[in-house]
């Protein structure tokens, strides 16, 4: 097995299992915390009434559904992820969506030969290929010739604060996370343009475009400083760096994502910046 399919096989593994199932179970809350991004990022993607689109790394539905909406009963929208826990929640999300079906597998290795769309769209779905070149161009074999491709990644974990802040407190207590290798898959790597354009363009599109986005991303939304505490340990870089952590250790880092988070709460939240790249090619060919 190559290193790119034991990744592949790995990120089965999760979101088959305690991932999937945290994002599921959680479906609600993380969904306002991403709420921020769909909007800019549809309107960056502008999805054309009657067309057919592919949501890529779909989840529980989020952007399939907002797609559907916008494309119309003329329109089709194909959400593909690897989580089967997730789509059975897009499944129930989208039952009065007849315009939107939802696919297990892979998006770099489902056959997407016939589908014809004119655009593919993701959020935050497509850092995390083990071959990210062969996915991509598997990717482009379901667009139509000059079809379009939209996506969001983040940008660098510096410039994230709602990730970065509760990482550190974590590390005042606990190992650092190994630094990845740049060419690792991974939440932050698509945060370097450099690399996202040498993938694309090597896998059949053109010389992508980015157009940073900067939102607010409420970690306790509709709840409170201590609904953020447990997100933010529940999820993301912070919960890979507490994993297998004995529990005086993840008890002493918990008080510190509190202590870390307090001055960002209000009445309205506990809300702290985010930083996206909105990503544009399309299909040569």
């Amino acid at each position: 097995m190559t290193t790119a399919e034991a990744f592949n096989e790995d990120q089965r593994a999760r979101w088959n299992g305690i991932d999937g199932e945290y994002w599921t179970e959680q479906q609600e809350r993380l969904d306002r915390t991403l709420a921020p991004v769909i909007k800019p990022l549809l309107e960056f993607a502008a999805p054309v009434e009657g067309s057919t689109v592919i949501d890529v790394g779909c989840g529980c539905g989020a952007t399939t559904i907002e797609l559907a909406r916008t494309v119309g009963l003329e329109g089709r929208v194909i959400g593909l992820d690897i989580s089967e826990p997730m789509l059975a929640r897009a499944r129930e999300r989208l039952h009065s969506f007849p315009n939107a079906m939802c696919v297990l597998g892979d998006a770099g290795s489902l056959l997407l030969a016939d589908t014809a769309a004119e655009l593919i769209v993701s959020r935050f779905g497509v850092m995390f290929f083990g071959n990210p070149v062969a996915a991509f161009a598997n990717l482009r074999t379901g667009l139509a010739p000059g079809g379009r491709l939209r996506f969001a990644c983040w940008r660098p974990i510096d410039e994230n604060p709602w990730l970065r802040i509760p990482l550190h407190a974590v590390y005042e207590h606990a190992p650092r996370l190994p630094k990845p290798d740049p060419e690792e898959p991974g939440p932050f790597s698509f945060a370097d343009t450099t690399r996202v354009t040498r993938i694309l363009t090597a896998a059949g599109f053109t010389e992508p475009e980015f157009t940073p986005l900067d939102i607010h991303m409420d970690l306790a939304p509709g709840g409170n400083l201590e609904d953020a505490v447990e997100q933010s340990s529940q999820m993301g870089p912070a919960k890979r760096a507490l994993a297998e952590q004995p529990e005086e250790i993840r008890a002493a880092a918990i008080e510190s994502i509190r202590e870390a988070l307090a001055p960002y709460a209000s009445a309205t939240g506990v809300k702290l910046a985010g930083a996206v790249w909105l990503v544009g090619a399309e299909r040569i060919g």
